[in-house]
């Protein structure tokens, strides 16, 4: 079975917290995903006022003050926002 093959459970975001070096999702399933926040740009630059307002989008997060849209998936598959396809 290929990791493409896996079933992953259910990857809706509950709640999203950023500390000083990272970003934890909790999914609704109870799983918790971190991730170093230097992966992504953007929300290392950010204010805490700025990462605080996000909204959780169907299979991802989205920051609307520094227009930062993030998947659960790729969290997952440990890609950055550096990292090419």
């Amino acid at each position: 079975m290929s990791t493409l093959e896996i079933d992953v459970g259910d990857l809706r975001a509950q709640s999203v917290e950023c500390t000083a070096t990272e970003l934890i999702v909790t999914l609704r399933d109870g799983r918790r995903i971190a991730t170093p926040l230097a992966w992504y740009p953007r929300l290392a630059q950010a204010t805490p006022a700025q990462r605080a307002n996000y909204d959780i989008m169907p299979m991802g997060i989205h920051w609307p003050d520094i227009d930062e849209d993030l998947s659960i998936a790729s969290m997952l598959q440990g890609k950055s926002a550096r990292s090419k396809f």
